[in-house]
């Protein structure tokens, strides 16, 4: 094979992480001017080859050759002996690694809605102002990319404040301030609006144009024009390899038939007696402000029991900041007029008791579970609204946990510790931690971020056959319209803090 046109190869790698083979006998060519779109089902291994690609996993047979780096070496004007090719990789993941001033820690989940500690946060300004680049003649300067990704009102931000779509944007400029030689990208289209997610094609005609040879691992319906080849993945093989211009999505879209036992979700669901409401929320003239920046402007909501709500908006709209007014998160809450399952906010009841009434996920609580419990306790923990079981298991609840895991198609993991899972299958895990207690609102935010077609329209069906069997109330958020379950009937739509009809 010659070299003179190759970036990277992989030859015969054999990738193990814990006690599992991840890869065995892998061959992957990237050559210049071409990027590549890395495709498959929930756990084909998409992320685990970015990984591979970036260093992060021990190779216990083949090799890696990083021509690239060998070629920037007889270039360089300065010689450093410190160098390394990782230097010259950037990877983004699909969760960030924020940490807080101190760089003590990692941030907490309550941390984003408690103002005395997201003191403790860099802003976005200084967060990418600390990126450093072996390449300092690269394209991407720092005012580059704080005008491509769309940052400039976010620079005095703090990081514990972005909404899941800004926290994308910010990780990828960071990425790109390196001005790697390649750039990795894991699900970079998760989590963002129909705006942004249209604009990431340009993006990256612009990123890959500026000399970065691009990999990320998407669905077979988001293959930016950029791309020139699409390496389909199963079970970590690389089983097809496509060039751009010959690929049809239609023929890589996975079977969605899905089959509910509703005979068992009607069993899961009659466990408990619910409660009557007259109303499960009420908002009356909602104000919340951080500083001078108006987050929500006068907000009238009411939900009545047995709704289904969709709740709509671009990346920082406000309904992040919206929901935790309801789950209990938001400590502003006592300073609205705000009536939640007929009490008012602040006559008394306290943080837990709105809990336990209320299934919750979402983006950012996925970002902050913490991962060394095992699935079955991850679900098990939702009885007691806790991050994580605490106390010692009891037998009939970690029966409905496994249910609740059979249910959404995951109990083959249930004794596998939530880290050493898929991204996808964690996902899953925190959506029967909310259903475990039949709560009587449920509010799901962004839930099928990183499912494969399969699970996003099983999820789908679980919630509307829930929603067919319970007389449960419901908030769904998400950007992708076919995502929304047929039992929602009603819509509140947010824009910069706004009701927008």
């Amino acid at each position: 094979m010659t070299m003179e046109n190759t970036l990277l190869t992989i030859q015969h790698v054999t990738v193990r992480y814990l006690n599992n083979i991840l890869f065995t006998n892998l061959d992957f060519t990237l050559k210049k001017g071409e990027n590549w779109a890395v495709i498959g089902k929930s756990g084909s291994g998409k992320s685990a080859l970015l990984q591979t690609i970036a260093g992060r996993f021990n190779i216990t047979g083949g090799e890696i050759k990083y021509i690239f780096f060998d070629e920037f070496l007889t270039n360089a004007a300065v010689k450093d002996d410190a160098l390394t090719h990782h230097k010259l990789i950037a990877l983004v993941e699909s969760k960030h690694h924020f940490r807080n001033l101190s760089n003590t820690t990692e941030f907490y989940y309550q941390q984003r809605y408690n103002s005395s500690d997201s003191e403790d946060a860099l802003t976005v300004e200084q967060y990418l102002q600390q990126i450093k680049t072996v390449n300092n003649n690269g394209y991407w300067t720092f005012d580059k990319v704080i005008q491509t990704l769309n940052l400039t009102t976010l620079r005095t931000k703090q990081l514990i404040k972005l909404s899941n779509g800004e926290t994308k944007r910010l990780m990828l400029a960071a990425a790109l301030l390196k001005n790697p030689a390649i750039l990795l990208l894991d699900a970079p289209l998760t989590g963002l609006d129909v705006q942004t997610r249209a604009a990431f094609s340009v993006m990256l005609d612009e990123i890959t144009a500026s000399g970065i040879a691009v990999i990320m691992a998407t669905s077979p319906n988001e293959i930016p024009d950029s791309i020139t080849h699409i390496a389909a993945l199963d079970n970590g093989d690389i089983t097809r390899i496509i060039e751009k211009s010959n690929f049809n999505p239609e023929l890589f879209i996975e079977d969605a038939a899905t089959k509910i036992d509703r005979d068992k979700l009607s069993d899961l669901l009659n466990n408990s007696d619910k409660q009557h409401y007259d109303r499960i929320v009420q908002m009356n003239h909602v104000n919340i402000k951080y500083g001078d920046k108006v987050i929500l402007n006068n907000i009238n909501w009411q939900i009545l029991p047995g709704e289904r709500w969709a709740l709509l908006g671009p990346n920082g709209a406000g309904k992040s900041t919206l929901l935790s007014l309801i789950n209990g998160d938001n400590p502003q809450a006592y300073a609205n007029d705000i009536i939640l399952f007929d009490k008012k906010r602040g006559t008394g009841e306290s943080i837990w008791d709105i809990k336990k009434k209320i299934g919750f996920v979402s983006p950012e609580l996925h970002q902050y579970f913490p991962t060394d419990n095992s699935c079955l306790q991850v679900i098990e923990s939702g009885y007691y609204d806790t991050l994580g079981l605490f106390r010692p298991s009891q037998k009939a609840k970690a029966d409905a946990a496994l249910s609740w895991m059979q249910a959404l198609e995951i109990d083959q993991y249930a004794r596998h510790l939530l880290k050493n899972i898929p991204a996808s299958a964690q996902r899953l895990c925190l959506l029967a931690r909310a259903l475990i207690k039949n709560p009587d609102l449920l509010i799901f935010d962004e839930p099928c971020q990183g499912m494969d077609d399969h699970q996003q329209n099983h999820f789908k069906q679980v919630v509307n056959t829930i929603c067919e069997l319970s007389p449960v109330t419901l908030i769904y958020v998400t950007h992708y319209q076919h995502e929304i379950p047929d039992s929602v009937t009603k819509v509140l739509r947010l824009d910069k803090g706004n009701v927008v009809s």
